[in-house]
């Protein structure tokens, strides 16, 4: 789209017209929809939906639509977030010692395949100032220990709030970030092998081997205080063979985590996820 658009993501109770109430909110301020899609957990007993308009020549000045909304959502018990396309998400890449996942997301990003400003790579060691001064991106090397652990994360937390940080994206990132930490700063997306919790610990993909696994895969997720078990956004699988060395697994372990964290990142910045409970919904 080369015009602005606004986008409302909503869960609410289901019942009888939601659509269109929704819909007419927006038609009733000369808004045209150019998005629309829904789904509804008959199990959890809630609706959700993803609308899409066109600003231009909407009748509401920006500041203006939430407080109109809500008018309407509060009666309904929805839960609602409205985002602008012409606002530019600001990511900070969290890394270790691994660099598949940061080029990745670096060279897409400056390929345009999501929309978005990359200021801040933060990492536990400093193997990687390389890339981040390749790409001329600030690298902030910050050490964790189990004494120092608090302290720097106050320190992480200062430089997300002075890079006006609205995502983190733990690109294999082997640091376990605290409860605290996540209630204070909530947007993380995080990328695993997804042989938990089987393979759990070091050398997964070597385990892996040893037992003869058959698929391998990754999962990307939303980092929450119950350690790899947030929303899961994005997964994705490969078939192995008998063929296959430990390298071999670790080479398309590495593909998939790529592909499958990308797909993850896009589709948050594209505001495409609703989180409801420990799931979501990602529309397409």
């Amino acid at each position: 789209m080369t015009t602005p658009t606004a986008t409302l993501l909503i869960s609410c109770p289901d019942q009888r017209g939601l659509v269109a109430k929704f819909a007419n909110f927006i038609y009733s301020n000369g808004g045209n929809i150019i998005h629309a899609d829904q789904h509804t957990d008959f199990a959890a007993g809630l609706f959700l939906t993803r609308i899409e308009w066109q600003l231009d020549g909407f009748n509401l000045p920006r500041e203006f639509i939430a407080p109109a909304f809500n008018a309407i959502a509060q009666p309904l018990g929805a839960k609602w977030e409205i985002r602008f396309s012409d606002t530019i998400p600001r990511i900070a890449i969290w890394v270790s010692r691994q660099d598949h996942c940061l080029f990745d997301l670096i060279w897409r990003q400056r390929a345009q395949e999501f929309i978005a400003e990359i200021p801040l790579i933060i990492s536990n060691h400093s193997n990687l100032k390389v890339v981040a001064d390749q790409f001329n991106i600030n690298f902030q090397h910050i050490p964790i220990t189990k004494d120092n652990k608090s302290e720097q994360e106050t320190q992480q937390l200062e430089l997300l709030r002075q890079y006006k940080i609205d995502l983190v994206v733990l690109a294999k990132y082997m640091q376990i970030v605290s409860a605290d930490f996540i209630s204070r700063f909530p947007q993380i997306i995080n990328i695993h092998h997804s042989f938990l919790p089987a393979f759990i610990g070091a050398n997964p993909y070597h385990r892996a081997f040893e037992r003869g696994v058959k698929i391998i895969g990754a999962t990307a997720h939303y980092a929450t205080a119950d350690l790899d078990a947030g929303p899961i956004i994005e997964q994705d699988v490969v078939r192995v063979s008998h063929r296959d060395e430990v390298d071999d697994l670790v080479r398309k372990g590495k593909d998939l985590e790529r592909v499958v964290l990308a797909r993850a990142v896009r589709s948050h910045l594209q505001n495409r996820v609703l989180v409801y409970g420990n799931r979501t919904v990602v529309f397409e």
